[in-house]
């Protein structure tokens, strides 16, 4: 196994997660041209974490997107489904509470975090709905979810070049950078079968969320979706 298929068996993405976990935050900077960092900078305003406060960062993978909630003195729980991502992020930070959990029905209490986020992972869950409903679930009353994913550009022109290059220049650049090249093929697949912001806003409203709005960053190649409990 060494692609999933759009229809994201739960087995198949978190071995192909697996596969990938060495090298992921480092293909993730190359194929992103070092936006990927800018991006991770605008999720930690977004969330705004606070001493004390319990955040749950969904699929944080090797939790590097979990680390501007650390020096904020968050209390934050890494949570991901592939195991191979957890272990190379428990080596880096043995010290965070990783835990093994998937996105549709989650191992925490309800009412739980203060603030909910996931990066570039939401698109990779089986059932859209139910994750967002999950993620409603373990916030608290007046808590807030923050999701940064993949979008659609907005000036039609772009949209086109990016297509483009999703499909055609990213492969060879996994090929050079990636221990499993096929994982980023299946990854640009799955980016234009994502909805759009307007959609997704309406998916969050739909599993509960109030004061919906999302931001979209690089044009709109990420879109920064926020809601409140």
């Amino acid at each position: 196994m060494t692609r999933a298929s759009l229809d994201k068996q739960p087995h198949e993405v978190a071995s192909m997660f697996d596969d990938v976990a060495e090298k992921y935050d480092l293909t993730n900077d190359v194929l992103s041209l070092g936006q990927a960092r800018l991006w991770r900078k605008e999720v930690a305003k977004a969330v705004d974490a606070r001493p004390a406060q319990k955040v749950l960062d969904l699929a944080a993978g090797t939790a590097t997107s979990s680390q501007p909630f650390v020096r904020a003195g968050a209390y934050v729980v890494p949570c991901d489904f592939s195991l191979g991502m957890l272990r190379v992020g428990k080596r880096r930070h043995p010290w965070m509470p990783f835990t093994a959990g998937d996105g549709t029905k989650l191992p925490f209490k309800d009412d739980m975090f203060d603030a909910v986020t996931i990066s570039f992972g939401l698109r990779n869950i089986q059932d859209t709905d139910q994750a967002l409903r999950e993620l409603y679930r373990v916030t608290k009353p007046g808590g807030r979810v923050v999701i940064c994913e993949f979008s659609h550009p907005t000036w039609a022109p772009f949209r086109t070049v990016y297509t483009e290059y999703l499909m055609r220049a990213l492969p060879p650049v996994a090929r050079a950078v990636s221990s499993n090249p096929d994982a980023y093929v299946y990854l640009a697949e799955s980016i234009r079968a994502w909805p759009t912001q307007p959609e997704l806003a309406a998916r969050l409203q739909g599993a509960g969320w109030k004061k919906v709005a999302w931001r979209d960053l690089t044009g709109g190649i990420v879109a920064l979706h926020r809601g409140t409990k």
